[in-house]
């Protein structure tokens, strides 16, 4: 009992929870469902995506745009780059570092998320002005050595099986700069708006960006190779790891810091690695195991926190 009421024994807390809930539901997305959209141009998919998200939201939030008129162009600016970093170069980013290596090396995807904190922490220090207690730092670097060595055990990651994973690795770090940015500029996103509101701006934002880079790309024409097996899952993904992912992150993410929604996010490695398990047979080590429970704790400990006055 004492477990839970650490996790949600207050608003922040529970706050936390949420972005918790929506990074593991990305782990979802990276292991179970993006494989089978395998062969498909990369902003294609990304592209239909965002687009399914924005039209099933748009009956709901498109009365709601002249309401907007309020928000000044630092906000507006805010919405871009969450979605230009965040919806449109991470996510393709990431989807392509998947595709380089056929969803095989999982260490490239645990890459992506044990150097977001990194940056996201740097990036909001700098831009949101996050001061942050000695705690924090502590828990931070504990989540993210918990999060090397579920991945790689005491091994140095192996990025020399070829040419791909190499290449794979830079994407990796590229969707790890962008997600980290995209954090940052979410939370001064949402400062004038409701996390629904927030949520579907994002979406409808990213559509419209790739849509301008599908067509000047000629990709629309891939469209006829989707599968009917893909089309559901996109329709999941909209509905689950994409849109309802989100809706819960940016319901946290309104509520605490955006370098403690950085360390929250690691949730998605743990739940990575757990989904390889079960469903891959990849078995983790001792080492490996020791990482997911400092991971695990850190991730409990840093979602306590609050910032420092």
């Amino acid at each position: 009992m004492k477990f839970v009421k650490n996790i949600l024994g207050g608003q922040d807390r529970t706050a936390a929870l949420f972005v918790i809930l929506g990074a593991s539901l990305w782990g979802v997305d990276g292991i179970v469902l993006r494989p089978a959209l395998y062969g498909l141009p990369v902003p294609l998919v990304v592209f239909i995506e965002s687009t399914i998200v924005a039209a099933i939201l748009s009956p709901f939030f498109i009365k709601r745009i002249p309401s907007l008129k309020a928000l000044n162009y630092r906000d507006w600016a805010a919405f871009f780059f969450v979605a230009l970093l965040g919806g449109a170069i991470g996510t393709m980013a990431i989807t392509k570092a998947l595709f380089y290596v056929n969803f095989v090396n999982l260490s490239i995807v645990i890459l992506l998320q044990k150097l977001q904190p990194i940056f996201a922490i740097t990036l909001a220090a700098i831009f949101l002005k996050e001061r942050l207690s000695k705690k924090f730092f502590i828990w931070a670097v504990l989540a993210v050595t918990g999060a090397y060595f579920m991945t790689f055990g005491i091994n140095l990651p192996d990025i020399s099986t070829g040419n791909k994973t190499t290449v794979a690795a830079l994407f990796a770090l590229l969707a790890a700069l962008s997600f980290s940015s995209s954090t940052v500029f979410s939370k001064r996103a949402l400062r004038n708006v409701s996390f629904e509101m927030g949520t579907y701006l994002r979406f409808l934002f990213t559509a419209v960006i790739l849509l301008v880079l599908v067509l000047s790309l000629g990709e629309m024409k891939s469209i006829s190779d989707i599968s009917t097996k893909q089309v559901v899952v996109f329709l999941i993904i909209a509905f689950s790891t994409g849109g309802a992912a989100i809706f819960l992150y940016y319901y946290g993410l309104k509520r605490i810091s955006a370098s403690v929604a950085a360390i929250c996010e690691l949730a998605f490695p743990l739940v990575a690695v757990v989904l390889e398990y079960f469903i891959h047979g990849n078995i983790l080590g001792p080492v490996q195991w020791a990482g997911v429970g400092l991971l695990l704790f850190s991730i409990i400990k840093v979602s306590n926190l609050r910032l420092a006055s």
